[in-house]
């Protein structure tokens, strides 16, 4: 205890925690983390938790894993970062292989970054000097989804539309247009009508301002910050038809779903989308270190591939770009991917996942539970017959996620949507005791009031 109230104080005088508000945090008693094994996290206590949250959806095999560790160690004993910078290495060229062999055809060429925001941030700058490179200036508009999330660099967060993040910072971003993202939960009519109604909206939008739109850029299958939003089957479908018939380039968002979260080991495979430009980050390294990556084919390469003099360099770069650890332990990642079977894996512990999930529509105030592999989102309403949300101020989530941490497992909230998405690896028994945990946690809170 004593510990543990000495890096309190320092977390309290030194540390500013991101997406936290401090005042709660500080008052609340936060979790310390020391370590991890497994599915679980351990924190100064001794105490252990699941890690329900995958820390913040991207472990895939757990904490500390052997193989994982050895790769690191083995890559440290020859170098640690050197820049990619007009020069290259070794582990940053297999791992740009290794990528473009498991993503759509249609993407070819990898450049390397370190955060789904900043890989978000590399796909807007190259839509935009593509167009200009093909003599195409005036299309320098970019199209998103309402409700959704792309990052929090400033390119990002133009793109993005979900308000509660985003408005405070509106006289910093560029101008972009919208379209709604299909969410039946809420719509007032049917599925299918909700398909429709956002399948023309979009039509609509690309008759009137096509010659003027640089991309649409996308969550596949799941809009994951706005509440595990899952798409109706076949409305992916119909977004890239729009996109080739109007000539836009269409940039898919796999940051968060990709590596095998949704069953599949890209979301664009559920409906075998080839998108112009694809994002990738979080899972890549399995949890370990920030890598992500901006995949592009070889069209928009080539836009920029030209002698120094015409001035088509492509002027974007960080620091550790490619970094050799990254890399590294990101090649060993991909490799336990393919010696676990871990899609297979996760495509049977999802399918009982959803029968245990049909459990929690007893409970009176859960409204809708949405599933697409291990990625799950059960929002909370006030009253079920009316769909009435909770107020803002009842934070719903919050204290359920507190009852949860309570309870030995460790979620977060989206508003009043609870998010589960567990480490890819869970077995069945892991999967079942967090699912105990959460419909506990659910049950006391809303039911308790």
């Amino acid at each position: 205890m004593e510990k543990y109230e000495a890096l309190l104080q320092k977390n309290q005088q030194y540390l500013w925690n991101p997406f936290t508000q401090m005042k709660e945090y500080l008052r609340e008693k936060p979790l310390i983390i020391e370590r991890g094994k497994g599915v679980k996290l351990i924190d100064v206590q001794g105490k252990e938790y699941y890690d329900g949250n995958s820390s913040l959806w991207l472990n895939v095999f757990g904490h500390n894993r052997k193989e994982l560790n050895n790769a690191l160690l083995e890559q440290l004993s020859q170098i640690a970062h050197s820049t990619l910078l007009g020069m290259a290495n070794v582990p940053a060229i297999l791992l740009a292989e290794r990528l473009v062999q498991i993503t759509p055809h249609r993407v070819q060429k990898v450049f390397f970054s370190d955060s789904g925001a900043e890989a978000v941030e590399i796909a807007l700058k190259m839509a935009f000097l593509y167009w200009k490179h093909r003599g195409k200036p005036e299309k320098q508009v970019f199209l998103s989804m309402i409700n959704g999330y792309h990052g929090d660099t400033v390119g990002a967060v133009s793109v993005g539309g979900i308000s509660a993040f985003h408005h405070a910072f509106d006289r910093l971003l560029f101008q972009t247009e919208k379209v709604p993202y299909p969410y039946p939960y809420r719509f007032p009519g049917t599925e299918q009508q909700c398909i429709e109604t956002c399948l023309a909206e979009l039509r609509k939008k690309l008759e009137e301002k096509a010659d003027q739109i640089t991309g649409l850029i996308v969550e596949p299958m799941v809009q994951g910050a706005s509440g595990i939003i899952t798409a109706p089957k076949g409305f992916l479908t119909e977004v890239e038809k729009l996109c080739r018939k109007y000539d836009i380039l269409l940039m898919v968002d796999e940051v968060a779903t990709g590596f095998g979260r949704t069953g599949k080991m890209f979301a664009c495979e559920h409906e075998a989308i080839e998108p112009d430009i694809l994002t990738v980050g979080k899972k890549l390294t399995g949890g370990y270190l920030p890598v992500a990556a901006t995949l592009t084919s070889d069209e928009i390469y080539h836009a920029f591939y030209a002698d120094y003099r015409e001035q088509k360099t492509f002027y974007h770069g960080h620091s550790y770009t490619g970094n050799q650890l990254g890399c590294a332990v990101a090649l060993a990642n991909l490799n336990l991917y393919e010696q676990e079977n871990i899609i297979e894996h996760i495509q049977n512990t999802s399918e009982q996942v959803a029968q245990w999930l049909k459990e929690f529509y007893q409970l009176s105030h859960v409204g809708e539970v949405r599933q697409l592999g291990l990625m799950i989102g059960i929002e909370l309403v006030k009253e079920k017959e009316s769909k009435k949300p909770y107020l803002l101020q009842e934070i719903i989530g919050q204290r359920v996620c507190n009852r949860a941490k309570e309870l030995g497992l460790i979620i977060r909230p989206l508003d009043s949507v609870i998010t589960f998405l567990p480490p890819l690896i869970a077995t069945k028994k892991e999967l079942r005791e967090m699912l105990y945990i959460l419909y506990q946690a659910i049950q006391e809170v809303t039911e308790g009031e």
